[in-house]
Formats: C-alpha cells, sequence, structure tokens
C-alpha cells in the first residue's frame, strides 16, 4: 500500500510494527550470542566436537547422491553427473545406492547418445547390486530401455 495514501495513524501503526520487528531482531541476534567471555576464559574453552569433525564421507557421499538426482530431474545433466561421480568417489554406501548413482548415470548417457557408456554404467549398476532393476516406467523408456533389457538377460542367462 502506498504510504502517501495512508493515514496518519495508519503510518504511525505501521512505523511502530516495523520499530517492533527490528528491536526483536536485534534482540534474537545478541541473545543467540550470549555474554562475552573474559579473554583467559576463551583460551582455555575447548569448542564443541560437533563443530570441528566434519561431517563423515558418508553423508556428503549421501548428499552428493540426492543432489545429483534433483540435477538429472531438473535435467541439468552435466552437474547431476559431477555430483553422481562425486558420490561414488567418496565411498557411497550401500549396494542399492551405488546402482543408482551408476543407474542415473547411464541414463544422462544414453540420453547424450553414448551407448557404450551407458552400457557400461549399467553393467556397474548389475555389479553392485546382481538384484537391480529399472521401474516399469523407466523399463519402457525408448532409449535405454533396451540396452538395459540386453544386459541384463546377458547377465542372466536362466531368465533367457
Amino acid at each position: 500500500m502506498n504510504a502517501c495514501l495512508m493515514s496518519p495513524s495508519h503510518r504511525r501503526n505501521l512505523v511502530s510494527l516495523l520499530a517492533a520487528m527490528l528491536l526483536c531482531a536485534a534482540c534474537a541476534t545478541t541473545k543467540d550470542k550470549g555474554p562475552e567471555a573474559p579473554p583467559a576464559a576463551k583460551e582455555t574453552r575447548e569448542a564443541p566436537k560437533a563443530a570441528t569433525t566434519p561431517a563423515p564421507q558418508s553423508d556428503k557421499a549421501q548428499q552428493e547422491l540426492s543432489g545429483g538426482i534433483a540435477s538429472y530431474e531438473n535435467g541439468t545433466y552435466k552437474t547431476a553427473a559431477r555430483q553422481l561421480q562425486s558420490a561414488l568417489a567418496l565411498g557411497l554406501e550401500g549396494s542399492a545406492n551405488q546402482a543408482k548413482a551408476h543407474k542415473y548415470l547411464a541414463f544422462i548417457h544414453c540420453v547424450g547418445q553414448r551407448e557404450r557408456q551407458c552400457r557400461d554404467e549399467f553393467r556397474k549398476a548389475l555389479d553392485a547390486d546382481p538384484a537391480f532393476d529399472l521401474s516399469p516406467a523407466e523399463a519402457g523408456h525408448p532409449t535405454w530401455g533396451p540396452v538395459f533389457r540386453k544386459l541384463k538377460t546377458a547377465s542372466n542367462p536362466a531368465k533367457k
């Protein structure tokens, strides 16, 4: 609303409200900081373990996997590929997670018409998790569906 069109009492109320909000924000930031410790106490105080300990590699790998999938879904394939490779390089835990990372890398290669790399990533997914399979929607995709089915059949002769 235009301040010029407000009545004087509305303007005063608005100014009072804004001042109260700024005061609350200022109080909240100083309250979080706590009282200032004397210099000697600062030197002997130990930092909390959580602040100095970096996140475990497995957490970072999981974050990279999640980020890679999100980037893939957003269509930023180059970023997705980098994140998925990073997740694997960081030691992504769990055969299902490793297979998932390779699956999305395969999708990226297939979309980029790099069939050999697509096939290689699907093979790595199956190596990580022999029970790995695509969802019905993924398996029906015209680009990577046939590549995966052929590879899956070749890796499991009993299902021929």
